[in-house]
């Protein structure tokens, strides 16, 4: 399947992903929401990699692999509770989640220039500052 495809579906689950944190703030406490999203997400990953598995697809680990994933869960678990967070307070999911997700993807691609010494061209510049002139908007009417 081409990367983009891929892409796409997972900006699809995304879109899932934070409407129904949005639906779920009302219903839950932060934490008890953002647990229960881990642990189903959890049982998932333990389903495909037991997949993997049983079709004896090599599963070679790392160190520094199973390291920078436990960091990647830590921030994905603290971005959970803070969107329940946000999302509890009233805030529109029209308005949160652009916020934090644009939010997300500038920030992401600031820590990829400076640390990983990656580069953009001019569309790219560009569309990251798009972003930024959204975010503005977004708050500014909120």
């Amino acid at each position: 399947m081409p990367w983009l495809v891929l892409a796409l579906l997972t900006a699809l689950a995304l879109a899932f992903y934070n409407f129904f944190i949005k639906l779920a703030s009302s219903h839950v406490p932060a934490a008890v929401g953002a647990v229960w999203l881990q642990l189903v997400a959890a049982a998932l990953g333990a389903v495909w990699l037991l997949r993997l598995k049983l079709q004896g697809q090599p599963l070679p680990l790392s160190g520094k692999g199973l390291g920078l994933a436990a960091l990647a869960g830590l921030g994905v678990g603290l971005a959970e509770i803070l969107t329940f967070v946000v999302f509890s307070r009233g805030v529109p999911s029209s308005v949160g989640t652009p916020v934090i997700v644009g939010g997300s993807v500038l920030l992401t691609a600031v820590l990829g220039l400076v640390l990983l010494r990656e580069s953009l061209t001019l569309p790219q510049a560009l569309g990251l500052l798009l972003i930024v002139g959204g975010i503005a908007l977004l708050v500014r009417g909120h």
